[in-house]
């Protein structure tokens, strides 16, 4: 092997050793924290021992010693139990000190009893290798260096042990260096055994499992929604601001009076738009309140002439049909209903332009149903310039489609003679389902030619 390689392989083995050793250190300090937190109980039982049992004396017999420590691990189970903040508590001492991984631990209380079950097992364990090993650290190592020193210190025969004065001379040595041996191992086994156990007993539990992926899957829908929102309130009127803009432009020198009245519905449009961000970023801050102390409410089909008048101003010609009563209508229908209408109007400006678009709205005692006609681009002699071609589209589509399915409706798009439709229906809250399905002499044949716009 050549030099610099072996060096290299050195200095790798010497990296990972130290990592080692720095792991078994810091295990063992986890395991000295165990037997210090034990010692509040084993206190415990060793002041109640005498007063249940006449004779006990765990401050100087060695089996009471053991019998107060036993007695002292049922009491640390209890308090377990009944401190639910024990599990993030002995989670943060895990990942500090025996190296496993955060994503495996538990991060909140424990709530649920099998969850408190399985802390107080495991406080029980931390506990008990805790309080071995502690008594080990204590003990061995002086009693080592008295066995190490023996054959070179005759009169320490007089105060050692019966034990150590039976072995012979030279044996001192090496019963001391297997002394340390057996306390690191110990400390070594013990703390690989708890690293092992704690993400089974500190770890998730079934229901925090579930209630960590509701959470997140309520998290997601909301974004979703705020970006349905942001997508069609806002691309709307970027959509309507471009056009106008583009037709100013072009007869900037030709027709001022035109230009004036696009930079003034271009005003118009900007202040709508803004008011409609403002309205969705509250729903982001949480503070939806107006100044009446109520929420904002957003846009509805009540607000649908507004909306008609700045996409006419774009120079879209917009024909409506109504039929039904549709003033009345549940306020999340008519909000869906609006924001559905918003981006197929978007999309008419976008990608057809200045085309003339045909809007019916029909309601019965099931369902409303949306239909949103315009020519294809190209296809209609006021389209004009073929509108600019637009990356990474598609999201209003598929955001009509998931606010008609919040409803329990659906929604299809397509385009058919040369022809875009889209249609959507919503259905009523209270009605039957529609086993017929009215439309789908309208829908039918559309989902063939779907696209993404």
């Amino acid at each position: 092997m050549p030099l610099p390689h072996l060096a290299y392989a050195v200095h790798m083995s010497v990296g990972v050793r130290r990592g080692r050793l720095r792991t078994i250190g810091s295990r063992w300090a986890h395991l000295i924290l165990g037997g210090a937190l034990l010692m509040p109980f084993y206190l415990l039982a060793s002041v109640a021992a005498p007063l249940l049992v006449d004779g006990a004396d765990p401050l100087r017999e060695a089996p009471w010693q053991f019998i107060a420590f036993g007695c002292a691990l049922p009491p640390a189970a209890l308090a377990a139990l009944l401190f639910p903040l024990l599990r993030p508590l002995e989670a943060t001492a895990v990942r500090s000190l025996c190296g496993v991984p955060a994503e495996r631990l538990a991060d909140g209380p424990a709530l649920s009893w099998a969850a408190r079950r399985r802390s107080a097992l495991w406080f029980v364990a931390h506990l008990l290798a805790g309080g071995v090993v502690s008594g080990m650290t204590l003990t061995a190592p002086p009693a080592a260096v008295v066995l190490i020193l023996l054959p070179l210190s005759g009169p320490l025969k007089g105060v050692v042990p019966d034990w150590m004065r039976a072995l012979p001379v030279a044996y001192g040595p090496l019963a001391g260096l297997g002394l340390l041996a057996l306390v690191v191992g110990t400390a070594w086994a013990a703390g690989a055994l708890l690293a092992r156990c704690a993400p089974v007993l500190l770890g998730p539990t079934p229901a925090d499992r579930l209630a960590a992926a509701e959470h997140r899957a309520a998290d997601l829908a909301t974004r979703n929604r705020l970006a349905r929102e942001l997508h069609d309130a806002v691309g709307h009127a970027l959509s309507a601001v471009t056009l106008q803009a583009s037709a100013a432009r072009r007869v900037l020198d030709a027709d001022p009076e035109f230009v004036r009245q696009a930079l003034a519905a271009i005003e118009d449009t900007t202040r709508e738009a803004v008011a409609e961000l403002d309205t969705v970023l509250g729903l982001l801050r949480e503070e939806t309140e107006t100044d009446t102390g109520r929420p904002a409410p957003a846009p509805g089909l009540d607000a649908l002439e507004a909306l008609l008048d700045r996409t006419r101003a774009a120079g879209v010609r917009v024909r409506v049909t109504v039929e039904g009563r549709w003033a009345d209508l549940p306020p999340m229908v008519s909000r869906e209903a609006y924001r559905i209408v918003q981006e197929g109007l978007s999309n008419a400006l976008r990608h057809a332009g200045p085309v003339p678009v045909r809007l019916r709205l029909r309601r019965d005692e099931r369902e409303l149903t949306l239909l949103l006609e315009n020519p294809m681009p190209g296809d209609h002699p006021l389209s004009g310039e073929d509108p600019p071609a637009r990356s990474g589209g598609g999201r209003g589509l598929h955001g009509i489609a998931e606010r008609a399915r919040l409803l329990g409706g659906e929604a299809t798009a397509g385009a058919r003679d040369g022809v875009w439709r889209l249609t959507a229906r919503l259905p009523l809250p209270g009605a039957e389902p529609d086993t017929e399905r009215g439309t789908a002499g309208e829908t039918a044949g559309e989902t063939a030619g779907e696209a993404t716009r």
